[in-house]
């Protein structure tokens, strides 16, 4: 069995309640549906104004109070909530590149608090976990500058020039590919009754050997001069147009299978990453640690939802 655990300070990021981040969900949604009248049946009505007009005098109409106007309020509310919904959908790519550039800034600050809370010695993370997390922060900075020159040297956005996209991804790939791998090593250690932490040095040599080499994929035809819709890694794993597309070529920012290939790889490590978090809780005995698993399912939607947007080409604005 683990050593005993120390009392658990309240600093853990993700603690358990689940059912109070869900009904603040929720309720929006609730306030903003639509009202319905209650309509009584007609053999109930007949019924009931016969015995009123002989024993009741005729009342005087009424006005119509708060409550009763609720339903209508409600409405208003959610035809407001479907044009907003329906401004979003119809916006421009610009348009939403640029709302985008706010949220991807502001969320820079909570992944801080996130990395610093996960790296407090009672919460028993593995360093090298901690490292595969912060390698994130790595995929997001140099994830700029080819956004920018993609946008810069052929007018487009990274997701439409297939050979930077691939290697701004592939850091993605990197990030999750060495929390799994700190991940498993800590659980096999725990299997043998290992529970020490360890230290942060041999994943950070993984990372800089994997984002040297996805480094290259990029290096490499740039220096070559690569165009806007160059594939990447030359289009090594690509299959004849006719194979797949019956005749109908796709667009020319169409992902390349290696492109596709390193997006449902980031997927399937995350999910790994998500299962590895869960077993970690019964391993150290602290079921906090599977809030981290409900805490990195939004995150995985949004991995779905970016393999969606290429998906359709890059023409939703998702």
């Amino acid at each position: 069995p683990p050593p005993a655990l120390p009392d658990m300070p309240p600093v853990f990021v993700l603690r358990r309640r689940v059912p109070t981040i869900g009904a603040a969900l929720l309720l929006p949604l609730l306030l903003l549906r639509p009202g319905r009248a209650w309509t009584p049946s007609p053999v109930a009505s007949s019924s009931r104004l016969r015995t009123s007009a002989r024993t009741l005098p005729i009342l005087a109409p009424r006005r119509t109070s708060s409550l009763e106007a609720a339903p209508d309020l409600s409405l208003s509310l959610s035809l407001s909530s479907l044009s907003s919904l329906s401004s979003l959908t119809s916006m421009s790519q610009e348009q939403g590149e640029a709302l985008a550039g706010p949220f991807f800034g502001l969320s820079l600050f909570p992944y801080l608090a996130f990395l610093y809370f996960l790296d407090v010695p009672e919460n028993r993370c593995p360093k090298g976990v901690t490292v595969g997390f912060a390698t994130c922060l790595l995929f997001v900075f140099l994830t700029i500058p080819a956004a920018i020159a993609a946008k810069v040297l052929f007018g487009v956005s990274l997701a439409d020039c297939d050979w930077l996209h691939g290697s701004a991804e592939s850091l993605l790939t990197v990030t999750n590919l060495v929390t799994v791998v700190a991940f498993r090593q800590a659980l096999r250690n725990a299997e043998g009754g290992n529970f020490d932490v360890g230290s942060y040095g041999p994943m950070v040599k993984l990372v800089a050997g994997l984002t040297s080499l996805a480094g290259l994929t990029a290096l490499v035809p740039a220096v070559a001069g690569a165009g806007v819709h160059a594939p990447y890694l030359g289009g090594v794993l690509d299959l004849p147009p006719d194979a797949v597309t019956w005749g109908r070529p796709e667009p020319e920012n169409a992902l390349t299978v290696a492109c596709w290939i390193i997006h449902w790889t980031s997927l399937v490590e995350f999910l790994v990453a998500m299962g590895f978090a869960w077993r970690w809780a019964d391993a150290v005995g602290n079921p906090r640690w599977k809030g981290i698993t409900w805490g990195l399912l939004p995150l995985h939607s949004s991995g779905i939802t970016a393999c969606t947007y290429h998906l359709f080409y890059n023409g939703l604005p998702l």
